[in-house]
């Protein structure tokens, strides 16, 4: 399930360092934001139970008679008494919600299974909602294949060559009008009339991830329309692009340790010293390896270059249950196969079985442009506005922000930053490895997220045993 649930990296970062609009309807369009307040939603079967709507936006808020577009929305209907809707976002920035939940209908409890309407989206620039589309398999193939540490002029000419081509496709594929309005500011004013079309007078929201940052800026804006809000692997808002990709690093590297420590006690482990430095090591020969000359690869013809090695192994730290699957995959690496790390990049980099790619990180590139123009985008078509900034959310009801201890993505420090800086913010810990911790409502942690998200009443820090 975490697969879903990507932010982006130092793998993408580095790469970034060197280097007509889908979905609009133009007809009878409102005049006034407000216009696209209290619509109604035509939901349809659409499968296992869920049912599907679209929402009507303006593509640019300060011109709401202008073009709009259509958010894709998904829920699976209350089982019981209804309060309401739990809205979720699964992360990215780039994450289908509408792809995510119906393959992880468990992601949330029966308790509130019973008591809300299940709702996710699409957001803007991402999956149904206006899609930014940039290239084709075969340019994406090779784009994701680019060496992420050029270190002579060929390698760093060909890096900043895919940078201008990768940039210069979207421009003409997505198109500078839909690039222009896919960030995180206007996406969170998509939420307020979804909350609003769905008949709650308050927003009830659970993000992971970016999704964190999402409720954040929505807080920022809506401090008041919120009944209940849990920001769990929290981003914190007051960090610069490039000190989140430093914290990332250093949370990517305290992953691999916690790996290492339990590789070292399973069997198949394919390090024959239990040391971490000799094994962190043995990885970076892997990657100089790769770099060299691509590994083999027994699954189809592409090249398991030195980037596809790095995200494979970035991928499999995510969380726990992908450990195995990362122990047979640096075996087979260290004997020269490829083949299971490129199965493991494709997960991070949204490529389906036959060979064609959800756009996530299409959009992640477009949406991270505008947020975070900070973070080297010298050749993106568009001018970002750089939000940096402490998020306070005076008047919001308790928001609860989740943190775990050893994070890759999302580092336990950004959770602790952000319950500090909310007004009302209240910080629950897991103590514990991978990416984000609700999963179900099976442990006492989020027996307690379920309880508030119901009732609408914090939990007290700390009520768990460590390892909740």
């Amino acid at each position: 399930m975490r697969r879903f649930i990507i932010i982006i990296s130092p793998v993408i970062a580095a790469v970034i360092a060197m280097t007509g609009l889908a979905g609009t309807a133009n007809a009878t369009a409102p005049g006034r934001v407000s216009d696209f307040y209290g619509q109604r939603l035509a939901w349809s079967a659409c499968g296992g139970g869920f049912q599907c709507a679209t929402l009507k936006v303006p593509l640019d808020y300060s011109k709401p008679a202008g073009k709009r577009i259509k958010i894709s929305l998904i829920r699976l209907p209350a089982t019981g008494k209804k309060i309401g809707s739990l809205v979720l976002n699964f992360g990215g920035p780039g994450v289908s919600g509408v792809d995510s939940l119906k393959v992880s209908r468990t992601i949330v409890s029966a308790s509130l299974r019973r008591r809300f309407d299940i709702v996710s989206f699409d957001p803007r620039g991402v999956g149904g909602s206006a899609p930014v589309r940039c290239l084709g398999t075969l340019g994406l193939d090779a784009y994701y294949s680019t060496d992420p540490t050029p270190d002579t002029k060929a390698e760093l000419k060909q890096a900043r060559m895919w940078a201008k081509t990768f940039a210069k496709a979207c421009a003409t594929n997505a198109g500078k009008d839909l690039l222009a309005h896919v960030g995180t500011g206007e996406a969170a004013r998509d939420m307020d009339v979804m909350r609003s079309a769905l008949g709650d007078s308050r927003l009830t929201y659970l993000g992971w991830s970016y999704g964190t940052y999402l409720g954040a800026r929505y807080a920022d804006l809506f401090p008041r329309r919120i009944r209940a809000m849990v920001l769990d692997g929290a981003e914190d808002p007051n960090q610069s692009g490039g000190e989140f990709v430093q914290s990332q690093a250093a949370g990517f590297g305290t992953a691999l340790e916690s790996f290492l420590r339990d590789c070292f006690k399973a069997k198949g482990c394919p390090f024959k010293k239990h040391s971490v430095r000799a094994a962190v090591k043995r990885i970076d020969a892997l990657y100089q390896r790769a770099d060299r000359a691509p590994l083999r690869n027994t699954y189809d013809g592409r090249q398991v270059s030195e980037a596809v090695v790095r995200t494979g192994v970035q991928q499999a730290l995510y969380g726990v249950a992908y450990w195995p699957t990362l122990r047979l995959a640096l075996a087979q690496g260290f004997k020269g196969d490829g083949s299971l790390l490129l199965r493991l990049a494709d997960l991070y980099n949204g490529r389906r079985e036959d060979g064609t790619y959800a756009n996530t990180l299409e959009a992640l590139r477009a949406i991270q442009c505008l947020d975070r123009p900070e973070l080297r985008c010298p050749y993106w078509p568009v001018k970002g506005k750089r939000f940096t900034k402490k998020v306070r959310a005076h008047g919001s009801p308790p928001i609860v922000v989740v943190g775990t201890t050893r994070d890759p993505a999302t580092p336990y420090a950004l959770a602790k930053a952000l319950a500090a800086q909310l007004s009302k913010g209240v910080l629950l810990t897991k103590n514990g490895d991978g990416h984000t911790a609700y999963a179900g409502g099976s442990t006492c942690l989020e027996r307690q997220i379920d309880r508030y998200l119901i009732t609408a009443r914090a939990p007290r820090p700390g009520a768990c045993t460590a390892r909740a």
